[in-house]
């Protein structure tokens, strides 16, 4: 069940996508929706020797009102939007180093039965990009990354499952149990297979079947750096809302390191996905 969603809004990306994935899916399934935003303070202390305490104090309190200025702004949309969808929902506007929130973030994404970011998108620099691959790694729990160009409500009709029998992939096959519940046709992908027959995608799809939902297998074997791109194809293919897969990789605000499939996926995302660490 998802009982309690946390949300988290961009304060310096677009925030429709996810304000309007979102809150569509605590309607379907209704959730509470908690929604926080963050406004990061980045001010240099590069100070001159010569300036007293006084100046360098109110400079930081110009750049926290500004933080949380766009954190607010942020919030009056997705406040906007849950008011008109009657859901029931709380938010938080923050004020914060980058660490310090991330810490925070962490802390609430930890009581939350799933967890909704904006994918991050390379080619721009800010917090709002990495912040999302913070709560991935460190929170324990599922987080559902909507891409950047999503438009609309989030719907899980149908859905593939990325399986290579490994304990992130159960753990996000689990951890997508809600979805999977509701469903009405599953895709097992199943690339270069090397699982024993007991996690086989066989196995996995007679696992599935007692959802009742149609449940199909698509194998294939491709070379490391072409299993992205096949997963996105047959995603095409099957007209997929969701894919759910394992999270590869560890991350920290000053180190973040990637599995290849995962790196792949955060970067050239064209489907909702669920991932799981």
């Amino acid at each position: 069940m998802l009982k309690n969603v946390l949300v988290l809004i961009p304060s310096e990306r677009l925030i429709r996508p996810v304000v309007d994935g979102a809150i569509s899916l605590a309607v379907s399934h209704a959730s509470h929706l908690r929604a926080i935003s963050v406004g990061y303070e980045t001010t240099s202390l590069g100070f001159p020797v010569d300036v007293g305490g006084a100046a360098v104090a109110a400079v930081f309190e110009i750049e926290q009102e500004r933080a949380l200025a766009r954190a607010n702004a942020a919030l009056a949309v997705f406040e906007t939007e849950a008011r008109y969808a009657d859901i029931a929902y709380n938010s938080q506007a923050m004020a914060s180093a980058p660490a310090d929130a991330a810490a925070a973030v962490i802390a609430s994404a930890r009581l939350h039965d799933l967890t909704i970011v904006l994918q991050p998108e390379p080619e721009r620099q800010t917090y709002d990009n990495v912040m999302p691959q913070e709560i991935l790694f460190e929170s324990g729990g599922p987080v559902l990354f909507v891409p950047y160009v999503h438009k609309g409500p989030l719907e899980a009709k149908r859905i593939g499952i990325a399986w290579d029998g490994s304990r992130l992939a159960a753990r996000a096959l689990r951890d997508a149990a809600p979805f999977l519940r509701r469903a009405k046709a599953i895709t097992i992908i199943s690339i270069n297979e090397q699982a024993p027959a007991e996690a086989s995608a066989k196995a996995v799809s007679a696992h599935l079947a007692r959802y009742g939902v149609t449940v199909r297998i698509q194998q294939m074997n491709a070379d490391h750096a072409d299993i992205q791109p096949s997963i996105l194809s047959i995603a095409a293919d099957d007209g997929l809302d969701l894919i759910v897969m394992g999270g590869y990789g560890h991350s920290r605000l000053q180190e973040r390191i990637l599995g290849g499939v995962t790196r792949d996926m955060l970067q050239s995302m064209t489907v909702p996905t669920l991932m799981s660490h």
